[in-house]
C-alpha cells in the first residue's frame, strides 16, 4: 500500500512513494511493460475511454509504472498531479503546446539550454509564438517585458552554464500580478535542493535523465504542477499527442529518486570543493558557482536553496585551443554534454550544449570560447582535482611560471 507522502519526511517518500502492490505482493516496483488492457466488458471499455471510470486505457498516457513515477516526484516537489514524457525537450515542447496559443508571447530567461532557446525562436515564433529574453537576474527587465499577450514565464534556476539564480518569489509576484504562468526548470537544483512552487511558481520542469536518473542511464522528463486544470490540459496534450516515458525508463528514474537526497548532498560537498580549489588557480580568471562568496547571487542561493548543487564552471585564462587542450588533457573525467552523473563530466559549451544558436546569442547569454562547464560527480573529489590539475597546469601563464620557478 501506498504511504501518504505529506506524512513523512522527502527522502522516506523518495523510497516508499508511489508504488501499489499488485496481487503477487511484490516489495519493489514492477515494469509493466504492456501497451494496452484488457477491459472486463464492453461497458467498462467505454467509460474507462470516456473518462468515467478511472483506470488504464493505452499505455501511451496511462501506464502503472509510468504513474508511479509522476507520483513520486509530484510528491516530492510538493505538488499534486504530474506528467511523464520522453525527455526534457518533450516536457518543454510539451508545456507550449498544452498552455498557449497563436498570438501569445513568453518572457523567458537568457542563460536557458541551447536546445530551449532553439526551440522558443526558431520553431514556436513559425507558429506565431513570441519569446522575449531578459537577465535571469534583473527583476526590471522581467517587469518590462510583461505585454498584454503574455501567457508564459519561463526561466531556468541556476543558469546552464553560468549558475546565476533567479528570484523566484519576485518573478512570481510579477507573474501573478499579471496573471500569468510562471514555470520553473529545476533540472540542477531537483526536489532535493529547491522547491519552487514554495516560491510561487505554478508549473515545474524536469529534465529526469540529469540528476532524477543520476546514473546516465535513460532519457526523460516531467511537467509537474499543483492546479488540477493545468494538469488537465497537459495530461490532453500528452493523450493526444504521444511524447510518452517508456516503463522501463519511468521504473529506472523511480529507483533514481531513491538515492536523490544521498547522491545530492555529496554532489553540493565535492562542488564547492573543486569550486574553491579552481578559483585559486592561477590559469583560471573567474569561477561561476552559488557557493562561493565571490558569486552575486550567493546571499539569494542560500536563503533559495538547500544546497548549491554540483555545477561548476570556469572561464579560463585563453580562449577555444586552450580550453581544449583542458579538456582533452582529462583522464578519467568523461568529455560528454551530459550533466547530473555519478560520473564526473566535462563539456565546452560554446562548441557543444550551446552550438546551435547563434554568436549574437551566446554573447548575450555570456558563453565564451574560453568558459568550460564541469558537472562534479561522486567520485572521490581530490581525484578529480588532480585529473582537472593536469590540463590546468598545461596552460599557466608563462609570466607565472617563471614566478613560481
Amino acid at each position: 500500500m501506498s504511504i501518504q507522502s505529506q506524512k513523512y519526511h522527502r527522502q522516506t517518500t523518495a523510497i516508499r512513494f508511489g508504488h501499489r502492490r499488485t496481487a503477487e505482493q511484490e516489495h519493489n516496483e514492477p515494469i509493466f511493460t504492456t501497451s494496452s488492457y484488457v477491459f472486463e466488458n464492453a461497458q467498462q471499455a467505454s467509460d474507462r475511454f470516456s473518462g468515467e471510470q478511472e483506470g488504464n486505457v493505452y499505455s501511451r498516457f496511462t501506464n502503472p509504472t509510468v504513474a508511479g513515477f509522476e507520483n513520486r516526484l509530484a510528491a516530492m516537489e510538493g505538488a499534486q498531479y504530474c506528467v511523464a514524457t520522453s525527455s526534457g525537450m518533450a516536457a518543454i515542447s510539451g508545456l507550449v503546446l498544452a498552455l498557449l496559443n497563436s498570438g501569445d508571447h513568453i518572457v523567458a530567461s537568457t542563460g536557458l539550454f541551447g536546445s530551449t532557446v532553439s526551440l522558443f525562436t526558431k520553431y514556436f515564433s513559425r507558429f506565431n509564438i513570441k519569446t522575449t529574453f531578459v537577465s535571469l537576474t534583473d527583476i526590471e527587465q522581467w517587469k518590462l517585458a510583461i505585454r498584454p499577450n503574455t501567457k508564459l514565464i519561463f526561466l531556468e534556476t541556476p543558469s546552464n552554464p553560468l549558475c546565476e539564480i533567479a528570484d523566484i518569489a519576485a518573478i512570481a509576484e510579477i507573474a501573478n500580478q499579471a496573471r500569468i504562468l510562471l514555470a520553473v526548470d529545476n533540472a540542477f537544483c531537483t526536489p532535493v535542493l529547491q522547491q519552487p512552487f514554495s516560491l510561487g511558481a505554478h508549473i515545474v520542469v524536469h529534465t529526469a535523465t540529469k540528476y532524477l536518473d543520476g546514473q546516465g542511464r535513460c532519457v526523460g522528463g516531467a511537467l509537474v504542477t499543483d492546479d488540477e486544470k493545468i494538469y488537465d490540459e497537459l495530461f490532453a496534450m500528452l493523450r493526444t499527442t504521444g511524447p510518452c516515458m517508456s516503463p522501463f525508463n519511468a521504473w529506472t528514474f523511480s529507483k533514481g529518486l531513491e538515492t536523490l537526497e544521498l547522491r545530492m548532498k555529496q554532489h553540493c560537498k565535492n562542488a564547492l570543493t573543486v569550486a574553491k580549489w579552481l578559483e585559486a588557480h592561477p590559469a583560471v580568471n573567474r569561477v561561476y558557482y552559488p557557493g562561493l562568496e565571490s558569486h552575486p547571487q550567493r546571499k539569494l542561493a542560500k536563503s533559495q536553496h538547500s544546497g548549491f548543487g554540483g555545477i561548476v564552471s570556469f572561464e579560463i585564462k585563453g580562449v577555444k585551443h586552450e580550453a581544449w587542450e583542458v579538456i582533452d588533457a582529462t583522464e578519467f573525467i568523461s568529455i560528454t554534454a551530459n550533466l547530473g552523473d555519478t560520473k564526473t563530466t566535462i563539456t565546452h559549451p560554446a562548441s557543444t550544449t550551446h552550438s546551435r544558436i547563434t554568436q549574437q546569442q551566446r554573447d548575450r547569454a555570456r558563453i565564451t570560447d574560453s568558459l568550460i562547464r564541469v558537472s562534479v560527480g561522486l567520485e572521490y573529489v581530490d581525484d578529480i582535482i588532480e585529473d582537472l590539475k593536469i590540463g590546468l597546469d598545461k596552460i599557466v601563464p608563462t609570466q607565472t611560471k617563471a614566478m613560481q620557478r
